[in-house]
C-alpha cells in the first residue's frame, strides 16, 4: 500500500529535529483545501511549483549570461534546481524538513525579471513612482496572483511556510498578500538554508560559468581569490596534475562542499546555543541561525567583489543586459500609451492593480527573448 499524508506526517515526527517545521503544524492556505491524500502539504507546494508556468519560463532567463549565450551556461532554471539540490542536502544534514526547503528554494526566482539583475534595475527604476520592483516581493505575485490554474483562487494557494520563505522583505503598501506577511523577527530554518543555498549556488556557479566564457581564467583565480587557490592546492597534492576541465570542475565541487560543511557546523552551534526547541521558537529569534562562521563570510566577500569586478561588470555580460534594459523601458513607455497591447491578461489585470502594475507584470513574466521579439514586433514594425 502507498503512504497516505497521515504515515509520512508520522515519518516526519520521527525523523526530524524538534526545531523543524512540521506538516502537520503548517498555518494552512489562503483558501482552505482538502488535504492531499499521498503527499504532504509541503510536497502539494512543491509539485504546484514545478508545474507552474512561470517555473517554465526560468529556462529562457538569465543568469549572468545572456539566455542562449552557450550550451552550458547557466539559465535561472538551472541556477534554481541546483539551489534546490544544495538546499536539499543542508536541510537533511541538519534533520530539517526538506521538502519545505525544496518548494522554497524552487519558488525563490519565479519573479525574476528577464534580463538579470541589470533588468529588475530596470525594472524598478521605471515603478519608482508606482511601488518599485524586487523580484522577491515578485516572486509571491507570481505564486499569489499571476498563475492562473485553479477555479476557486487566484494563484498557487500555497502554504503559509512556503509563502514565509519568499517573504524576505516586507509587503510593499500595493501587495496585500494576506498570509505572506512577516509576523516573526526571523523566518523558519528552512526558509533559511533556502535563502543561504542560493548564495552558495550562484557564487560557485558564477565562477564556473565564467571560466567557461572566458572572461576568467584560473590564473587569475589562484592569484586573486583566497579559496580558489586553496582549494587548487588540496587538490593538487591528492591528485596531482589533472586535466584543465576535470580540475577546474573539482575546485568548484570542492568550494561548495567546503560551504556546504561549513554552514552545517555553524548552523548546528548556533541551534544549539539559541536552545530552540519548535519551528516558532527559531521564528521568535532576533537573528538568523542558519549562517556561515566568519572566516568563511570573510572568503565569500572576497569573492563576490572579484566577481562584481571582473565578471558581472564585464562589457561581455553588461552591453547585452544594458541594450535588453533599454528595450524593457520603451516597451513599457509603449504599453503606457496603448494598454491595448498588453494582451488580454494583462489588460484584465488593470482595473485592480493599476496600468503600471500590470504593465510591469506583463514584462516581469517575459524571457530574455520575448523582450527582443515583442520591441521589434511593436515599435520597429
Amino acid at each position: 500500500m502507498p503512504s497516505n499524508c497521515a504515515e509520512l506526517e508520522a515519518r516526519e515526527r520521527d525523523a526530524l529535529a524538534p526545531h523543524a517545521q512540521f506538516s502537520a503544524n503548517s498555518r494552512g492556505r489562503n483558501h482552505p483545501e482538502e488535504p492531499p491524500e499521498w503527499r504532504t502539504q509541503f510536497q502539494r507546494d512543491r509539485d504546484r511549483i514545478i508545474h507552474s508556468r512561470a517555473f517554465r519560463r526560468l529556462e529562457h532567463k538569465t543568469q549572468v549570461f545572456f539566455s542562449g549565450s552557450g550550451e552550458h551556461l547557466r539559465t535561472r532554471l538551472t541556477h534554481t534546481m541546483e539551489v534546490a539540490a544544495i538546499a536539499r542536502n543542508i536541510a537533511r544534514a541538519l534533520r530539517l524538513n526538506e521538502d519545505l526547503t525544496e518548494a522554497i528554494a524552487l519558488a525563490h526566482d519565479l519573479g525574476h525579471a528577464p534580463c538579470g539583475h541589470s533588468g529588475e534595475e530596470s525594472l524598478d527604476e521605471l515603478m519608482q513612482d508606482h511601488g518599485g520592483f524586487e523580484h522577491n516581493r515578485q516572486s509571491r505575485r507570481v505564486v499569489e496572483i499571476l498563475e492562473r490554474k485553479y477555479p476557486d483562487f487566484t494563484g498557487l494557494n500555497l502554504t503559509w511556510e512556503t509563502l514565509e520563505g519568499l517573504a524576505k522583505h516586507e509587503p510593499a503598501p500595493d501587495m496585500p498578500l494576506g498570509q505572506a506577511q512577516v509576523q516573526f523577527p526571523s523566518s523558519s530554518l528552512e526558509a533559511q538554508v533556502a535563502n543561504l543555498a542560493d548564495e552558495i549556488t550562484y557564487y560557485s556557479h558564477d565562477l564556473d560559468d565564467g571560466l567557461d566564457s572566458g572572461l576568467l581564467t584560473e590564473a587569475q583565480l589562484e592569484r586573486d581569490i583566497d579559496c580558489w587557490k586553496n582549494a587548487s592546492e588540496r587538490i593538487r597534492d591528492e591528485h596531482g596534475d589533472l586535466p584543465e576541465e576535470c580540475r577546474h570542475y573539482f575546485i568548484i565541487r570542492c568550494l561548495i562542499d567546503e560551504q556546504v560543511h561549513d554552514v552545517v557546523g555553524t548552523t548546528e552551534a548556533n541551534i544549539a546555543e539559541a536552545g530552540v526547541a519548535s519551528a516558532d521558537d527559531v521564528r521568535q529569534q532576533k537573528n538568523g541561525l542558519v549562517a556561515y562562521s566568519p572566516a568563511r563570510r570573510e572568503a565569500n566577500l572576497q569573492l563576490r567583489a572579484y566577481l562584481y569586478k571582473n565578471l558581472y561588470f564585464s562589457e561581455v555580460v553588461s552591453e547585452p543586459h544594458k541594450r535588453a534594459t533599454r528595450l524593457l523601458g520603451e516597451l513599457f513607455r509603449h504599453y503606457q500609451a496603448h494598454p491595448g497591447d498588453l494582451g488580454p491578461f494583462a489588460e484584465s489585470m488593470i482595473a485592480e492593480h493599476g496600468l503600471e502594475r500590470s504593465i510591469c507584470d506583463h514584462l516581469a513574466c517575459m524571457s530574455d527573448h520575448t523582450v527582443i521579439r515583442e520591441h521589434e514586433r511593436l515599435l520597429n514594425a
